[in-house]
């Protein structure tokens, strides 16, 4: 059995940018007034009662609770370091968090974070008058960082612990983190039939993707499968949190052993992911074959994979002594076994990936910038203020939920969104919280877009809806601007949310607040917008080209002149529009460019032309290219139009190669678009 001894070391994120104490219980000030007055913490927040237990009232017996001297002469967090071996789950469901904690036992950096100052806690044989009976452990909730006090009383029958306990009967970290886990969701018993990803985000203040093993068609897809092996392996290597689970369809196939060993409806660590080397000596290193294994851990403790390469097959005669002591094979029934990751894709139905989101510039791995928005889904009667209008299935209230916008800036970038709602703590007269079924969408804007959406825009992604703690969405997205909408399904649904959006390059995410443009004392002097336009330019033809000496001519020139001299350009466009101007990303190497970008405008002179402008992007001065002059009149319709490019200037009247084909929407309510 393999455990980490204590040392520290540290991770390239913003774990700990603050500590909150939890229900204002400051650890230092409590342990220093016990030392002070000689008595044994006691928490008047979480006491030793059946309220602590149970929200339906007692199921298990009399229940006496007892201080870790009282079950043993020589009590310690840790016994020779720690290890997922030290878990074993007791009398709650909670697989999920016991599973949780397995993953978390192989991360030394990870649990110093969540068991801070182990060393200050740990009981002291040479000073006992520094033991005081209170202990101090760290969460991640709902955007914070929580420090989480408890007295040492824990609960028992018959002299034996109830709930989550370690193979050594004086080891104690994991009944102890257990309580004050239990605190911060109100009971125990809250902690019954819960989900391993909100303890994984809990334990890390990471990211939680759920990956659907039947969906993605993992056991059959080949390629799939090792692009998520790949995925997986990167995840476990750069320190993430892993658990997976076969989902049960009834309530009978919970906990069902199937023949194989494995559990149904069960939540297991995965606590290595290997390319284990076949074959023995110089045969083995020059060997090209590697076989992708995962090793995953029950949190029973035992009852284990019965399959090829489980603990005693005689698979493992392919790989040599050396890499077997690597990998910590052995033929104990401890919960801990390995599988080849065919074998786990044909098995399993679900996995959960907690990544630790890097957002160091010192680290050599991906960083990633991340924007966090706090918000509330409020009902309320006035539609411009209502800010609980459901999913878009609800078309009149979809755009009264509070919006988003950010930037992508690189020419296509990975984004990453979670929404998490926060939870509501387990009452005795409530009993445990519900969740609301919640998701969101993202939507294409407008470039210059600061005001609320009013209709809908183009749509190009959205997650799913479900009554979980968090909802995941990972997408590659273009270079623009867009509006994220957070939603319960249902509307007039309240509650509190947390929005992280991760990108590449910082994306400038705000909410987006306001209506229409504010009035100001100035409105009087300078004027108040009478109109609204959309501008969409939707794509341009034939634009004019220069040849090899550098001139510009068009796709079909009069000129006979060699095609194949005539070079592609890179064009964009500007949208001008009193004063305020749009630009677009280049468009590389063609002479039609699918532009397919908006600017939104708030017209305070109706008469004024709108200015379309393209021009090809040089290394030294951009060439202009040629531009069209629009008017629009309020009649609430979309208008398209195709229109030749004409020259700017004193030559304006003439025309230029190509067309450009624009639609246009105009409102005298502000608030339509």
């Amino acid at each position: 059995m393999l455990k980490s001894g204590p040392s520290w070391s540290f991770q390239g994120c913003r774990m700990f940018t603050s500590v909150k104490a939890f229900d204002g219980q400051q650890y230092s000030t409590l342990k220093r007034q016990c030392l002070q007055s000689g008595l044994l913490f006691e928490d008047p927040r979480f006491p030793a009662i059946d309220d602590s237990l149970f929200h339906h009232g007692n199921r298990i017996g009399r229940v006496v609770w007892k201080r870790p001297r009282e079950l043993c002469e020589d009590p310690h967090l840790f016994v020779d370091g720690i290890s997922a071996h030290d878990l074993h789950q007791g009398q709650l469901g909670n697989c999920w968090f016991v599973a949780a904690c397995s993953s978390l036992a192989s991360r030394e950096s990870l649990w110093q974070k969540v068991i801070p100052d182990w060393r200050e806690q740990e009981w002291d044989t040479e000073k006992p008058e520094s033991y005081a009976g209170i202990f101090h452990f760290r969460f991640w909730r709902f955007g914070e960082w929580v420090d989480v006090v408890i007295d040492d009383r824990l609960p028992t029958v018959d002299n034996q612990l109830v709930y989550c306990h370690s193979n050594d009967s004086n080891e104690f970290w994991s009944a102890m983190v257990e309580k004050a886990y239990a605190k911060v969701y109100g009971c125990y018993e809250a902690l019954d039939g819960g989900n391993t990803a909100d303890a994984l985000v809990d334990f890390t203040g990471g990211v939680s993707e759920p990956v659907d093993l039947l969906e993605g068609q993992m056991a059959t897809d080949e390629v799939a499968r090792n692009q998520l092996f790949e995925r997986v392996l990167k995840v476990h290597n750069r320190d993430g949190l892993i658990s997976c689970s076969i989902r049960a369809t009834t309530i009978e196939d919970m906990e069902a052993r199937l023949d194989c060993g494995l559990v149904k409806g069960h939540a297991y660590a995965v606590t290595d992911v290997r390319k284990v080397r076949l074959g023995h000596g110089l045969l083995a290193f020059f060997k090209s074959e590697k076989l992708q294994m995962i090793r995953m851990r029950n949190p029973w403790g035992e009852k284990e994979w019965s399959g090829p390469w489980s603990d005693s097959s005689e698979q493992w005669n392919k790989v040599s002594k050396s890499e077997r002591e690597k990998l910590g094979v052995t033929v104990q029934d401890d919960g801990e076994f390995w599988m080849t990751f065919d074998d786990f894709c044909q098995y399993f139905t679900d996995l959960i990936l907690c990544r630790l989101i890097n957002t160091s510039y010192l680290s050599i791995h991906k960083t990633w910038e991340e924007e966090v928005m706090r918000g509330s889904w409020v009902h309320r009667q006035d539609p411009l203020r209502n800010r609980s209008g459901g999913c878009i299935n609800h078309k009149a209230t979809f755009l009264q939920n509070p919006q988003y916008v950010f930037d992508v800036k690189k020419v296509e970038d990975e984004v990453l969104i979670c929404l998490q709602q926060k939870e509501k703590r387990a009452t005795p007269k409530e009993g445990k919280g519900e969740n609301l079924a919640i998701g969101f969408d993202i939507h294409r804007v407008e470039l210059n877009r600061k005001y609320r959406m009013h209709s809908a825009q183009q749509k190009v992604a959205g997650s799913i809806y479900i009554n979980s703690r968090c909802v995941f969405l990972r997408k590659e997205l273009k270079e623009g601007r867009y509006v994220i909408i957070p939603t319960s399904f249902d509307p007039r649904q309240q509650g509190d949310f947390l929005l992280r959006v991760f990108t590449d390059v910082p994306s400038d995410c705000k909410e987006l607040t306001l209506d229409d443009p504010p009035q100001t004392c100035w409105t009087g002097m300078c004027g108040y917008p009478q109109l609204v336009t959309q501008v969409h330019v939707m794509n341009a033809e034939g634009l004019q080209g220069p040849d090899s000496n550098g001139e510009l001519h068009c796709l079909n020139p009069h000129k006979e002149r060699p095609l194949s001299k005539v070079q592609a350009v890179d064009p964009y466009v500007i949208i001008t529009c009193e004063g305020e101007r749009v630009r677009s990303p280049v468009h590389k190497d063609t002479r039609c460019p699918n532009f397919d970008i908006k600017g939104l405008f708030y017209r305070k002179k109706p008469k004024e032309g709108i200015h379309i402008e393209i021009y090809n992007k040089n290394m030294i001065v951009d060439t202009f290219l040629g531009q069209v002059i629009l008017f629009s009149d309020p009649n609430e319709r979309q208008e398209q139009h195709t229109l030749h490019l004409r020259d700017k200037g004193s030559r304006q009247d003439n025309d230029l190669p190509g067309t450009l084909t624009v639609r246009l929407v105009t409102a005298t309510a502000l608030t339509n678009i």
